[in-house]
């Protein structure tokens, strides 16, 4: 069977971080993600805020890095919990449980305009940040060799193989 989820949006509130009872750390949060496609009658897209969680040291990086308003990447399962409220009442919760969660904007994006991508789900990177004159991060791009295995493709589409 296949559960997998990956959705993109931007946290409604800072994430709280709380611990079980044997010390396992578990941070909850909110995304505000928007629906791709506007209503028929020409109104603003329709926005899902849908709960999650993550356990362990993914849930310490987001407690740590996010906060209220950026922009995030959640991959993980869909999970159903069943629950019962204060009133005795039969409550059913979904919510996704974050295997991996990534930076979707850069605090950088706002001061200078690149964009660099992080995530935590057991490994930690940061992916090169590009500039307009496409150098990522300190490092250059090496110009491309003459080699002959390769040919240049004009603007035009019809030279695609697809």
């Amino acid at each position: 069977m296949l559960n997998h989820i990956v959705i993109m949006g931007r946290l409604t509130r800072d994430p709280e971080l709380r611990r079980t009872g044997s010390g396992i750390a578990v941070a909850s949060f909110t995304l505000a993600v928007d629906r791709d496609f506007a209503p028929k009658d020409g109104g603003e897209r329709e926005t899902d805020f849908i709960d999650c969680v993550a356990w362990r040291q993914t849930g310490e990086f987001v407690s740590k890095y996010f906060s209220k308003g950026r922009m995030a990447v959640v991959s993980g399962r869909l999970q159903i919990r069943n629950w019962t409220d204060k009133e005795g009442n039969k409550r059913r919760s979904a919510e996704i449980v974050a295997e991996n969660v990534y930076f979707g904007d850069s605090r950088r994006d706002s001061e200078s305009g690149g964009q660099s991508y992080g995530s935590y789900g057991g490994n930690s990177y940061a992916a090169p940040a590009t500039n307009s004159q496409g150098s990522y991060g300190g490092y250059t791009a090496p110009a491309p060799s003459g080699n002959s295995d390769f040919a240049m493709l004009e603007d035009d589409d019809s030279q695609l193989p697809f």
